[in-house]
């Protein structure tokens, strides 16, 4: 039986299962910085005002795609159930703009790390009413192209929801 950090059973593991529940773990793990480094590329694409020097660096890539996994996964949970009151009084419209605050707070990790993720030379320039239009713009095309590749790639969980 394979146990996580804190003793728990891991979420594919069965018992007897060993090394191949913890080498799906990693190839999860592995899928899903994939389809968010591809996600990343497309609001870089689509989104005027986005910008991302990796040059031929692809470890900055997977390193701001790893950032933007550890974002969701960790910290807006949190901060969606904080604003759970306000997000009931505008029927989920809040949603839109924690996604747009993750977007902002990646391209801040990104710039003290020195990754070049910027957002029309935000955080390092001005900010602006530009900077959260294209934040705002970012998260709905990652948002979507990270819920097509989930369900083209067969992804295990789709929306927090294991399907």
């Amino acid at each position: 039986m394979v146990r996580g950090p804190a003793g728990r059973r891991l979420p594919c593991a069965r018992p007897g299962d060993g090394a191949a529940a913890y080498n799906a773990v990693v190839i999860d793990i592995i899928v899903r910085i994939a389809i968010n480094a591809a996600a990343l590329l497309a609001a870089v694409e689509l989104v005027p005002g986005i910008s991302f020097d990796f040059g031929s660096e692809w470890w900055k890539l997977a390193l701001v795609a790893l950032l933007l996994g550890v974002i969701n996964t960790y910290l807006r949970p949190i901060v969606k159930l904080l604003a759970l009151p306000i997000n009931l009084l505008t029927m989920g419209l809040v949603g839109l703009v924690i996604n747009t605050a993750m977007v902002l707070l990646l391209a801040v990790a990104s710039d003290q790390l020195r990754l070049g993720f910027t957002i029309h030379g935000w955080p390092v320039g001005a900010f602006s009413p530009e900077v959260v239009w294209a934040a705002f713009l970012a998260s709905i095309v990652i948002s979507v192209v990270a819920l097509a590749l989930s369900l083209v790639v067969g992804q295990r969980r789709v929306l927090g929801v294991r399907v």
